[in-house]
């Protein structure tokens, strides 16, 4: 994880780190190098980045999480990785190259109401820490 993501997560608390299996796993995945990177060295979190909330779901979580939600249902081309603690999911969308972020609503989940709010991972942690409250 490079040095400016650790800076924006330093209100956070972490897990430790994800196993090497299951970073193996991630890599399967073809996510975002620096989103991938935080799990090197932690898995999974949750704090404030700036005046918005955000929860990260651990390495394991990720797959099992996505399948209870229906993600691929409901919006298929979302890779959920966590949320904002309020009802709203972050993911990825999958169908754009590079993968831009999302928010979409865990509740009357649709591809119509996932409204995008970073171009990268990094991107979203910068728009957090600016933020008077609201990404959308």
């Amino acid at each position: 994880m490079n040095e400016h993501i650790k800076e924006l997560l330093n209100d956070f608390s972490f897990g430790e780190s994800a196993s090497k299996n299951v970073l193996s796993d991630l890599s399967a995945l073809k996510l975002p190098e620096d989103y991938l990177s935080i799990f090197a060295e932690l898995n999974g979190g949750e704090g404030f980045v700036g005046a918005e909330y955000l929860i990260l779901w651990k390495a394991e979580e990720l797959a099992v999480f996505n399948k209870e939600y229906e993600v691929e249902m409901y919006a298929p081309g979302i890779f959920l990785f966590g949320s904002n603690g309020g009802g709203e999911g972050f993911g990825f969308d999958t169908r754009s190259k590079p993968f831009k972020v999302v928010q979409i609503p865990f509740i009357g989940m649709d591809l119509q109401y996932a409204s995008p709010v970073a171009d990268s991972f990094t991107h979203l942690l910068e728009r957090m820490k600016e933020s008077d409250g609201s990404l959308l």
